[in-house]
């Protein structure tokens, strides 16, 4: 490996670096009170949360079968979970998709069933065949290959994955030096109607705060009452792309969560006091 491909992948680890381990920021871009502090390679490069921003659902590409696809037919019923990576790279994306393999191993909703996966390649060179590869080797590392229908891989022409990438905010550059892409690490959640919802920075991503995303992205339309529960107690944070918790709130939950139990006791005492009675009162008989 040449010097400078090896300094460009270290350029990429850097971006996920800060984008993952750095509490209370948000994944970096360049900004005027930062710019000079940065190596030139990665003046532009980083992710904006658009939140709410419409995505060009007529935008069109290829799926990993080589047939042409828009972007609004992965969308209608269901949230999505999105990636914007590049076939070939030789880190970072690689390991942006074995975090999601990873994260979505312990979760019980299901991909084609709940949500959908749409991982969209920013290198305009790549080709079906190379997302149909990188398909196979990501389920396998999820394990369940029988949600193959649920993961779609697309790839496409630049103007159409700029559009793309405009909307969301995920801003990267071709380095022709080292013939590689320099971007931040990160994935985001849409919700069904094509808006972006959630999004999550670097290569690891909490599960609970995954599904608490996907639950606010499906408009409460999957989930348990205990995400509902969580949802109450747990706010989510686009200064850092995780959910703390919502002070007030959890000390509103505690306090009912009390109140129930103190209540639920007071009942069982009562009706302990009751029975006693009663059989006091049959014995005086």
């Amino acid at each position: 490996m040449s010097p400078a491909r090896a300094a460009a992948l270290l350029l990429a680890m850097a971006l996920a670096w800060r984008a993952d381990a750095q509490p209370g920021s948000p994944a970096p871009t360049a900004s005027p009170t930062t710019a000079s502090q940065l190596p030139a390679q990665l003046e532009g490069v980083g992710i904006d949360q658009n939140l709410g921003a419409e995505l060009p659902l007529d935008a069109t590409f290829r799926d990993e079968t080589g047939a042409e696809v828009t972007l609004g037919q992965y969308f209608g019923e269901k949230p999505v979970m999105m990636a914007l990576v590049y076939y070939e790279c030789p880190m970072l994306c690689g390991l942006v998709l074995s975090g999601i393999a990873s994260t979505l191993k312990p979760l019980d909703f299901v991909p084609g069933k709940e949500f959908d996966v749409v991982v969209v390649s920013i290198d305009p060179k790549e080709t079906p065949e190379l997302a149909a590869t990188t398909k196979a080797s990501t389920i396998e590392r999820y394990g369940h290959p029988e949600t193959a229908d649920g993961w779609h891989f697309l790839t496409g022409d630049e103007d159409q994955i700029r559009r793309l990438a405009d909307a969301v905010g995920f801003h990267y550059r071709y380095d022709p030096a080292t013939d590689l892409f320099i971007h931040a690490g990160g994935i985001f959640l849409a919700t069904a109607d094509g808006h972006t919802s959630r999004y999550f920075y670097g290569v690891e991503y909490p599960p609970r705060d995954v599904r608490l995303g996907l639950v606010e992205a499906s408009d409460n339309q999957i989930g348990s009452a205990v995400d509902q529960v969580l949802l109450f107690c747990f706010r989510y944070d686009p200064t850092t792309g995780k959910y703390s918790a919502a002070v007030l709130n959890l000390m509103r939950a505690i306090a009912v969560l009390t109140l129930s139990v103190l209540a639920i006791l007071i009942v069982r005492m009562v009706i302990r006091e009751r029975r006693s009675n009663a059989k006091s009162n049959v014995g005086t008989a």
